[in-house]
């Protein structure tokens, strides 16, 4: 659980800058350059990622039971699954309604995302791994929208073209990952 622990504290510590402490970065920015800080940023990024899928991988070896969710929540969690990764699509699709609304929805899947899996998996390791992410896509999710409000952030008006790009990029994007990378990736099928 420690290397599980450090990742966590490294990839959403660093993740968490623009929340707690946007005014450094923005010095650092200036300081070192945007891309200097980029590439520091995503050497520090990629490390705690790393470390947090070992950590979990190690994790898992010591399965501790914290509650037993009925099977129905599995199922509920793939559908949330699924609102996610349209969500995420949403985030990376130009001109579409999802983004003009919600803003973040980059964020908001990270919320989706982690708030399905906890109330479909009971063990000490996945309470562990959702539980911080959930924590943190709120809060990031206040902070950007505050940010947004105080700087005036105007998001285009987007249309149904772009809507119909993200739902569909993110159904395709959640059948991949559902039906076969989960499986391969994770060690486990979430559609049994």
């Amino acid at each position: 659980m420690p290397v599980l622990i450090l990742g966590l504290v490294l990839f959403l510590g660093l993740h968490s800058i623009r929340i707690f402490a946007d005014d450094w970065r923005g010095r650092q920015v200036a300081r070192l350059g945007p891309m200097r800080w980029k590439a520091l940023y995503s050497v520090g990024a990629l490390a705690g990622f790393v470390l947090i899928c070992w950590g979990f991988g190690l994790a898992r070896r010591q399965p501790v039971l914290l509650y037993a969710p009925p099977l129905w929540l599995a199922h509920l969690n793939a559908l949330f699954t699924l609102v996610a990764f349209v969500l995420l699509a949403a985030a990376r699709v130009p001109g579409n309604r999802i983004k003009a609304r919600l803003h973040h929805p980059q964020t908001l899947a990270v919320k989706v995302w982690s708030f399905g899996h906890l109330l479909a998996a009971g063990m000490l390791h996945d309470v562990v791994l959702f539980g911080p992410f959930l924590l943190w896509s709120v809060a990031l999710y206040a902070a950007a929208r505050r940010r947004d409000r105080r700087e005036g952030t105007v998001y285009p008006p987007g249309g149904l073209r772009g809507d119909l790009v993200a739902v569909v990029a993110g159904v395709a994007l959640w059948a991949l990952f559902a039906f076969w990378l989960h499986r391969v990736l994770i060690g486990v099928d979430p559609m049994h």
